[in-house]
């Protein structure tokens, strides 16, 4: 045994969980705001599902293999076919548009290195029936509304937006055929910080056509325009600007693309989404309209550590129940029932001396200690507050229910402590 996890993979300590799980709120929050329902689908799915729908650069990533039926498949590196998959087959079932997000975790095997690792957690949010520009103003606005519950801003990130669209009447103006397209667009999203020299050498002919697109001298995009003045009346046009650098690399995108990147630019992209109107047909579907984004938590946990942003530390146990070796009993039925109250209380399993006892709750950042000694016999219990060391007294006796009624009650502990 190594000690260590397998090269690209993570372990989650408490204090690196509750960042996660700050994330995770985050997220759900935006999502439920935003009208959004949850979903899920399974890890592993048929090998086809990738090969034919996102494209040879993620097959090449995939964990994939025969089971024990013989069948070929791929722990997903994605979420996006698994949902179009699952719409494609219920539809019907449900009204338009759907809004539907998910936080899947995904698997890649791809080098590891700052912001991507080969496991990684991601918020997906999806519309599927709506054709209109509405569709990505909607995504875009629920992307910045869950960036800014975790304390960034339009100052810490950007929302660059492209047009897939625009990029394949481009492409065909200056003689790129549908079978060159995918490749071409692959190298166009890979030259984000390339120098004149290395465009000309990527790209031929196209490096001066493409140079001038990205200066703004290429023409407008109409799709472009009524994504931005979407974003702009939901109240988040500042985050966001043009920029048709940014493609996206696989091979489903049909319309408007975006990215998010960090105003410094030290970053890959925090997330990134855009229109796919084609991939239910492809799944066997009905021709229906599509748009989602994905942003993973590895490019994220960096950008908030970069910003100081800090999350809430792991839960503790707001109470820690201190029992003498004779009144066990005691204090086991006050931990079952202040849990079964709604507060977090826990003891020591070992019932070692008080002294250990507390020192196990002040380990474990309880706040309050309740003190169960020979006293409870009258009707007594101690209460500690451990930061402070302030002591009182609580009375305590038994309902008709049976049940330790405690006097003040847990709510009320921090007024009897402070006075």
């Amino acid at each position: 045994m190594t000690g260590q996890p397998l090269p690209g993979f993570r372990d989650f300590f408490p204090k690196e969980h509750s960042a996660l799980r700050s994330i995770f709120q985050a997220w759900r929050e935006a999502s439920r705001r935003s009208g959004f329902s949850e979903y899920e689908g399974p890890e592993l799915e048929s090998l086809d599902l990738y090969k034919e729908k996102s494209g040879d650069e993620i097959v090449g990533q995939l964990y994939h293999f025969k089971d024990k039926g013989d069948r070929e498949v791929a722990l997903r590196p994605e979420m996006t076919p698994t949902f179009a998959r699952m719409v494609a087959s219920q539809h019907r079932n449900y009204r338009k548009p759907i809004k539907w997000f998910s936080v899947p975790r995904l698997f890649r095997y791809e080098r590891p290195q700052r912001g991507r690792h080969r496991e990684h957690y991601q918020w997906n949010c999806d519309v599927v029936g709506e054709k209109s520009a509405a569709a990505e103003a909607e995504l875009i606005s629920t992307l910045c509304l869950g960036l800014s519950l975790l304390g960034l801003g339009p100052k810490d990130v950007v929302v660059k937006i492209s047009d897939r669209s625009w990029w394949d009447s481009f492409l065909a103006k200056h003689g790129v055929g549908e079978k060159e397209k995918p490749d071409v667009l692959r190298i166009l999203d890979r030259m984000e910080g390339s120098t004149p020299e290395q465009r000309k050498e990527k790209l031929g002919v196209l490096a001066g056509p493409v140079e001038d697109a990205w200066e703004g001298r290429g023409g407008d995009s109409p799709a472009l325009m009524e994504v931005r003045k979407g974003v702009e009346a939901l109240g988040y046009g500042e985050w966001c600007e043009t920029d048709l650098r940014v493609v996206r690399g696989l091979a489903y995108y049909t319309g408007v693309v975006f990215e998010v990147h960090d105003r410094s630019g030290k970053l890959r992209a925090v997330a990134g989404g855009g229109r796919y109107d084609d991939l239910l047909k492809k799944l066997g579907g009905e021709d229906l309209p599509a748009t989602g984004f994905g942003m993973g938590d590895a490019v994220l946990a960096e950008l908030l550590r970069e910003k100081n942003i800090q999350s809430v530390e792991p839960s503790a146990a707001e109470i820690f129940v201190v029992a003498e070796a004779g009144e066990k009993a005691m204090g086991l039925a006050l931990v079952g029932q202040l849990r079964r109250g709604g507060f977090c209380a826990d003891y020591d399993p070992g019932a070692g001396k008080l002294g250990k006892q507390l020192e196990l709750a002040e380990a474990k950042g309880a706040r309050w200690a309740l003190l169960v000694g020979r006293e409870s016999a009258e009707g007594k219990f101690g209460l500690k507050e451990l930061a402070t060391r302030r002591q009182v007294e609580v009375r305590w006796s038994k309902g008709p229910d049976g049940n330790i009624c405690l006097e003040p009650n847990p709510g009320e502990w921090a007024k009897v402590v402070g006075s």
